[in-house]
């Protein structure tokens, strides 16, 4: 009996990580054994950087909301200190919004807790 080999299998699942290696530069792209290593260290750092994504832009909220506050004569840590005394509960995400777009706004939110 001659010897059977899943051809179909095999083919897709290479054609599958070569799909997903489009785009990269070399033979990264179309040789199956480099493409492989490449995609699962990619793999890797998409699942980091997912992480990673979230501490970046807390800090990035943080740095405006610093930069808004201090104008009005204060620092980001007396500022959210005054908001939690005062039981304003705005996440740092709307807050950096108010002081990105809505200046006024954030002014007198500021006032209001000074």
């Amino acid at each position: 009996m001659p010897r059977s080999v899943n051809a179909v299998a095999s083919r897709a699942r290479r054609k599958r990580i070569l799909k997903q290696a489009k785009g990269f530069y070399g033979k990264r792209k179309n040789v199956y054994t480099v493409a492989k290593n490449v995609v699962e260290k990619g793999m890797t750092y998409s699942y980091v950087g997912r992480k990673l994504k979230k501490r970046e832009y807390r800090r990035l909220w943080i740095a405006r909301i610093n930069a808004a506050v201090r104008e009005e004569g204060m620092t980001y840590s007396q500022f959210i200190n005054a908001l939690n005394n005062k039981g304003i509960t705005l996440d740092r995400k709307v807050l950096a919004d108010l002081a990105m777009n809505n200046a006024e706004s954030f002014k007198a939110l500021v006032a209001q807790v000074k």
